[in-house]
């Protein structure tokens, strides 16, 4: 039994009630990531995480169990991909790369680091450096999350009723990055709010700037691993 008011009285109850918030994070996640992650394995990983969310939730704490299943369920599925290390080496690699060398430029220059500066200090031309942006854009979930501290959303801290889901995880995934994000170059802090705020696609970004959705690709990219890099020296 876990401790709860009202009708929920059991852990298959809670389950029950619940499960088809598993499949709506994972669709939703599943828009964001490569076609090699299966909805499947989100699934899979997001009903551990409401079993354990139906196993540890206390109403007294202030959070309704939808809020605090969600995001246990969405940490999960998170976990899961980091376990399974679905990106290659090499991304990781040239990710690291990346955000060093943005942060060795800033720290050179004291402001925003530009693209040919970044290719220069990678010893790459700018169409290479561009296209390494892309192939590592693949990770950009993980990448997001990690940099606001995945963890900080797993906890069962009181919040309100009123609260939704979506409104709680952007609270407390995001805090952390509120003030790097406005210190971002104009262009890359709109990409980032028109993807994770306004959720369009890269598609639909690149009509918004008049850009091609290859261009959105780097700018969300490079967008990152400034923050990454701000997030090091932080």
């Amino acid at each position: 039994m876990i401790k709860t008011k009202g009708y929920y009285n059991n852990t298959s109850d809670l389950i029950e009630r619940h499960s088809d918030l598993v499949q709506k994070i994972a669709y939703h996640l599943m828009a964001r990531l490569p076609a090699s992650v299966l909805v499947d394995d989100l699934i899979q990983s997001g009903m551990i995480g409401l079993l354990e969310a139906a196993r540890n939730f206390d109403a007294s704490k202030g959070a309704s169990f939808e809020t605090f299943a969600g995001i246990r369920i969405r940490g999960a599925m998170l976990d899961e991909m980091r376990r399974g290390d679905w990106v290659p080496r090499s991304v990781h690699k040239n990710s690291r790369s990346i955000a060093n060398a943005i942060s060795e430029v800033e720290k050179r220059t004291g402001r925003d680091a530009k693209e040919a500066e970044v290719a220069a200090e990678l010893s790459l031309t700018l169409p290479e450096y561009q296209h390494m942006l892309r192939d590592v854009n693949c990770a950009k979930l993980i990448a997001y999350e990690d940099i606001a501290g995945a963890d900080e959303g797993l906890s069962n801290e009181p919040v309100s009723h009123d609260c939704t889901f979506n409104e709680v995880s952007e609270a407390q995934f995001s805090d952390k990055l509120v003030s790097m994000i406005k210190e971002l170059p104009e262009r890359e802090a709109l990409v980032l709010s028109l993807y994770y705020d306004e959720e369009l696609n890269l598609k639909e970004i690149g009509l918004v700037l008049d850009v091609s959705e290859s261009r959105v690709s780097q700018i969300h990219s490079q967008a990152l691993h400034r923050l990454k890099a701000k997030a090091q020296t932080a």
